[in-house]
């Protein structure tokens, strides 16, 4: 288990970009696979964006693909998500989550942060 928090969230116009950053807590946090995750108002969480542990693979939801870029610093423990072309359809709670294993389940999730987009 890894302690995840997230940041970076706030509202922004339609058009806009956000960073978003996930801190983890411990030593192992160059073995997790990272990901974040979106829970739009009324809506099931969905996946958003996964990096394997030494950054060298990365996944995207097709609403993410070209507009939203997942990265990691394992010497900072942090993984950040870079948003751009934000459109209203992306307001949501944004969560982190860690897993061990490309194929593991995600075992370890942040508290989320709010992204608002203003059309």
């Amino acid at each position: 288990q890894v302690q995840l928090v997230e940041s970076g969230g706030g509202l922004v116009q339609a058009g806009g970009s956000l960073r978003l950053s996930c801190a983890a807590s411990g030593r192992t946090f160059s073995s997790y696979g990272m990901g974040w995750f979106r829970q739009p108002p009324g809506k099931e969480r969905e996946f958003v964006a996964a990096i394997t542990w030494n950054g060298g693979s990365t996944y995207y939801a097709d609403s993410a693909k070209g507009r939203f870029t997942i990265s990691r610093d394992n010497a900072k423990n942090t993984v950040y998500l870079q948003m751009n072309s934000l459109k209203p359809e992306d307001t949501a709670v944004y969560y982190c989550a860690a897993r061990t294993g490309l194929g593991g389940s995600w075992h370890s999730w942040g508290q989320g942060t709010q992204v608002t987009v203003s059309s």
